[in-house]
């Protein structure tokens, strides 16, 4: 039997990210092996069915908040379940691409603590087969419990959809106003750069924009310090030197926090200078991606002032009043119901099953994209005829870069209520924005464009007022009656319906063969 490997990731993840502490949790085995896919077969353009959507009522401004009245603090979780702490050393075998920042992450310790239990010379030089001993983790002191903002702050939420984030930086006046990036191929604006960022992570702008302020003044100051001309976010990395690249390692930072915290995944933080903290069991998830991204920059003194009520709470507070004024809660309501969803390929035709739960966008989003390769004979980034599409009716409200972003509630807006994200969508023949489509109508081609993929593709997500909904949770998703699930290990999992299963696989075989 001929086996065919097939390309399902779009965004390529490194040691310590959050598929290996959900690995953990599950205690899975994180699979390795590169993925390539087919070129499909030719089909005819599906017949498209459009029509318009007429405007919607809803609101997406927050309540009026009274100067004079008292503010309170959403998201008042219960004490949450942190995770249990290893009580006895263990060792590992490090493997190609580990780093010991990456190993030190993973098994909740400083990277102090395993040089020094191993006396090792170099951190920067580790070997393939080379024995580590990890020892137990410090919990030191516990990390304060301030609450910084609401859940609904973090992610690309509704009370940020109608946030017209050029408007406001030209307002400020600051450096961020006048600045200009190349990024992958376009001339942007800081506004624009802002805004994909944000859109590309589900991300609040507002809160980009708060840490952008905190750390480098580069909204309101219209001078540049020298010290912030290649790391305004304060990521010092020779492979992060604009603000594209910075924005995005804060993005992907604030998602890991926030994911992590919602499946109790973080018991410790790690600091910039090894320091290590207890989390607070009553912070919200919000917070704990603001936690998250400072931990990664500073060492202890300047993280305990960053989460502070003087670090970025006020800096936020200044620019935009109080956060807790924009609360949408909950983001996702208890008795939220996934709507009707179609497989996103047409009646007929064999696609393959080649991506279970995985990173949305990058390593600090959710687990929540499924991958499928269409039918083919030969392997690699070839064209594709075979059309991706839609999984449900809704309007296109973004179609670039590779991206199709799908509105399903009628409002306009992905960042409220149920939206559906294609990824690896082909410029050629792709849909427009503005366009009403049917479920089944085609969106355009598979393709290795846009990300980091190395075979022809489809990468699905869907979101729900901003948030990744993961595949592998309370809420699964569901395809023409395929119920996903996870195995805790990352692009592992499986579709299930009427007593057949077919599992995710990095080849072309029967076991992952799917069809409408």
């Amino acid at each position: 039997m001929l086996i065919l490997l097939l390309a399902t990731n779009s965004c390529a993840s490194s040691s310590g990210t959050i598929e290996e502490l959900w690995t953990q949790r599950a205690g899975g085995k994180k699979p390795t092996g590169t993925r390539t896919a087919p070129i499909p077969t030719n089909k005819n353009k599906p017949e498209a069915k459009r029509s318009v959507i007429p405007d919607s009522p809803l609101s997406l401004q927050p309540p009026t908040h009274s100067p004079n009245a008292p503010h309170f603090t959403p998201t008042a979780d219960l004490p949450h379940n942190l995770p249990t702490l290893r009580n006895a050393e263990t060792q590992v075998i490090v493997q190609s691409g580990n780093t010991l920042k990456g190993i030190a992450r993973l098994h909740q310790v400083s990277v102090k603590q395993i040089v020094t239990a191993n006396q090792i010379t170099n951190p920067d030089l580790l070997q393939v087969g080379q024995v580590l001993t990890i020892p137990i983790p410090n919990t030191g002191n516990q990390a304060p419990d301030f609450k910084i903002i609401p859940d609904s702050e973090l992610v690309y939420g509704p009370y940020s959809a109608t946030f017209d984030i050029q408007i406001f930086i030209n307002q400020q006046g600051g450096y961020l106003a006048k600045y200009q990036e190349d990024v992958i191929g376009k001339n942007m604006s800081g506004s624009q750069i802002l805004e994909r960022v944000a859109r590309e992570n589900s991300v609040n702008p507002r809160l980009l924009l708060a840490i952008l302020e905190y750390q480098s003044g580069w909204v309101t100051n219209p001078s540049l310090h020298p010290n912030t001309s290649v790391s305004p976010l304060g990521f010092a990395s020779l492979q992060a030197n604009n603000l594209y690249q910075q924005l995005s390692l804060a993005a992907n930072e604030l998602n890991r926090g926030y994911y992590l915290w919602k499946i109790n995944g973080i018991g410790i933080w790690i600091l910039n200078d090894d320091s290590v903290l207890s989390v607070s069991p009553v912070i919200n998830a919000g917070t704990a991606g603001i936690q998250a991204f400072f931990a990664e920059i500073d060492g202890r003194q300047d993280w305990e002032k960053a989460i502070s009520p003087v670090g970025l709470f006020a800096t936020y507070q200044k620019l935009f009043g109080n956060p807790f004024d924009f609360s949408f809660d909950p983001v996702l309501p208890p008795d939220l119901k996934q709507p009707d969803l179609q497989l996103p390929f047409e009646k007929g035709t064999v696609w393959a099953f080649t991506g279970g739960p995985h990173s949305a966008w990058t390593s600090g989003s959710a687990w929540a994209a499924l991958d499928f390769a269409p039918p083919a004979e030969n392997v690699g980034c070839l064209p594709s005829n075979a059309w991706v599409t839609a999984m449900a009716d809704g309007l296109v409200v973004f179609s670039d870069e590779a991206v199709v972003i799908q509105d399903l509630d009628g409002d306009g807006t992905w960042q409220s209520g149920w939206s559906l994200l294609y990824m690896h969508v082909e410029g050629r023949e792709r849909v427009q924005a503005g366009t009403f489509l049917k479920a089944g109508d085609p969106i355009g081609h598979p393709s290795c464009e846009g990300g980091v993929s190395t075979g022809t593709h489809v990468h699905i997500t869907r979101r729900y007022n901003g948030e990744w909904i993961s595949a592998d949770g309370a809420l699964p998703f569901i395809l023409d009656g395929w119920v996903s699930s996870g195995t805790g290990s990352v692009y592992d999992g499986y579709l299930s319906k009427g007593g057949k299963t077919i599992e995710a696989y990095a080849g072309r075989s029967p076991k992952n063969e799917i069809q409408r």
